[in-house]
């Protein structure tokens, strides 16, 4: 008898009520009464309409990143080209392509799905779907940032040495670290890891695609 695949379960529970209890300018706060286990139990989690990244790798295995003021860390941090999925039924490799014009006047060839993962789980719902991104190129025209985006910094820095600044938490962005292991095992594997770009994403909050 074949061992049963190691992987995460769904576990649909009956939802016993849902409501926003903070509306909140980018993410709500959301209050469920659900069954479990036999008993009911309430939580408070962070809704969250997901979000892309964005890993564009250049033909000498660089990676785009870009530096960018986190409020709540109060830190200027690397992190690949990102953004959310806040534009309604739009499907997620759109918002990857926009993302990475919007914030690095980029555009590729090639795109693949890298890896997908929820941030955290025991207190929100986000799921961040990460682009491989190939065969990059210049747009030819230029976005107008502003707040935070507006001194971004950008540097192509080598795969191996993403990996190198993740192990020794000299860089700390989930999609950054994530990423840079992720794409360093695949490219290790001939990138046969890869899943195609429309790759189905039951995790994506509220869509599942």
């Amino acid at each position: 008898m074949p061992e049963e695949l190691f992987a995460d379960d769904d576990a649909p529970v009956e939802v016993l009520s849902s409501d926003v209890v903070f509306d909140g300018y980018v993410w709500d706060v959301r209050r469920e009464s659900f069954e479990y286990g036999g008993e009911t139990l309430r939580r408070d989690f962070v809704d969250h309409p997901g979000a892309v990244a964005v890993f564009a790798l250049d033909d000498e295995d660089r990676v785009l990143v870009i530096k960018q003021y986190r409020h709540p860390v109060r830190r200027r941090e690397w992190e690949p080209p990102a953004g959310l999925l806040d534009v309604a039924s739009e499907p997620a490799l759109d918002a990857a392509k926009r993302e990475l014009a919007e914030e690095a006047d980029l555009e590729a060839d090639t795109w693949n799905v890298l890896v997908d993962y929820l941030t955290t789980p025991g207190g929100n719902n986000e799921a961040i779907r990460i682009y491989l991104a190939r065969g990059v190129r210049a747009t030819g025209s230029a976005f107008d940032r502003e707040a935070e985006e507006a001194d971004m910094e950008l540097r192509w820095v080598p795969l191996s040495e993403l990996v190198d600044a993740a192990l020794d938490s000299r860089v700390q962005n989930p999609s950054l670290v994530i990423g840079a292991l992720a794409a360093s095992l695949s490219r290790s594997r001939g990138w046969s890891t890869l899943k195609p770009a429309d790759a189905p994403w039951p995790a994506r909050p509220g869509a599942g695609g």
